[in-house]
């Protein structure tokens, strides 16, 4: 549980009819925001949304790249990745190939 973040790719869906994960594209994790991508609503609904799904605080899912890119990096503190993707594998309506 100590180890180094866990970073993953991410494409957002700014302006979405609802907020969540919605699934794997390759090894990127799509996910849907009702915020508009305007000062930076989108990317704090995004780390929001990844902190739910994942059931950590939020303080632990953190936007590293991509702050005016529909395509985002993000970095998880405090669960392996396995942990990461089995707890999203929980969430998402399209599954991981």
């Amino acid at each position: 549980m100590g180890g180094p973040p866990v970073k993953l790719l991410v494409k957002v869906v700014p302006k979405s009819s609802h907020n969540g994960v919605v699934g794997w594209m390759g090894d990127t994790l799509k996910v849907g925001v009702t915020a508009s991508p305007e000062r930076g609503k989108a990317n704090l609904a995004v780390e929001e949304v990844l902190a739910d799904a994942l059931g950590v605080a939020k303080e632990r899912v953190r936007l590293v790249a991509g702050l005016t890119s529909p395509r985002k990096v993000v970095e998880i503190d405090g669960l392996a990745a396995s942990e990461v993707h089995r707890r999203l594998a929980t969430r998402v309506r399209r599954k991981r190939p």
